[in-house]
């Protein structure tokens, strides 16, 4: 059995099923995200900072829509390594999607949001709004551990080209029927921040700057 120490950092995007249930998880910048859907239904997600020691996986739960008791706990696994992917003790496989790194692969927090014409900036608090990208992958979480909160996700595929950010929404939790949308948002990166504006999913005009989190 090989550690993922000789194999490298785990990163990436894994896929499980369970029957007509799909699960994604992503990896990236030492935080993952798992979440499970059906083809036009969300069901439910989780995540945090995980850490590998040797075979295993632990991950420090900050938020969880279906177990909010959970977070603040940790979830250790014990995984076994194979060539396209793992499989944990409770015997689901994942499958390593294939790597397509782009220039916004990372863990991203919102620091600023246009506001009456004028860029307004968030301040790091409890609340907060992340977003995972990796590997043609992408999620936004809106949560606050301190308090076990969650106010919502969604996700899908991304592409990051010649300016233009682009969306294909898998799954949504607000609304199901978000499902299959595509969506294509402005997009910069200016002194390490991702500038990014357009119209959201509700079709209102946005423009906000997002920081990788582990910045002020």
């Amino acid at each position: 059995m090989l550690s993922f120490a000789q194999q490298g950092a785990l990163r990436g995007v894994f896929t499980a099923t369970k029957g007509d249930e799909k699960i994604i998880w992503l990896f990236v910048d030492d935080y993952c995200s798992q979440t499970h859907y059906k083809n036009n239904e969300y069901l439910s997600t989780w995540g945090g900072p995980y850490t590998i020691n040797g075979t295993k996986l632990e991950v420090k739960i900050e938020y969880s829509d279906a177990h909010p008791d959970m977070v603040g706990s940790s979830k250790t696994s014990q995984l076994t390594m194979s060539a396209h992917g793992f499989q944990e003790q409770d015997g689901i496989v994942w499958k390593k999607q294939a790597a397509k790194k782009q220039e916004l692969d990372g863990l991203w927090r919102i620091t600023g949001r246009m506001q009456d014409n004028k860029m307004s900036s968030i301040q790091r608090g409890d609340r907060k709004t992340i977003k995972l990208l990796v590997d043609g992958y992408f999620q936004w979480i809106a949560i606050n551990p301190a308090n076990k909160g969650f106010y919502g996700t969604g996700g899908g595929h991304y592409t990051f080209q010649d300016g233009k950010y682009k969306e294909h929404i898998l799954f949504f939790s607000r609304d199901n029927g978000r499902v299959g949308a595509e969506l294509s948002f402005d997009g910069s990166l200016k002194e390490g921040k991702w500038h990014h504006s357009g119209l959201s999913s509700k079709g209102d005009p946005i423009h906000e700057i997002w920081s990788r989190d582990n910045e002020k």
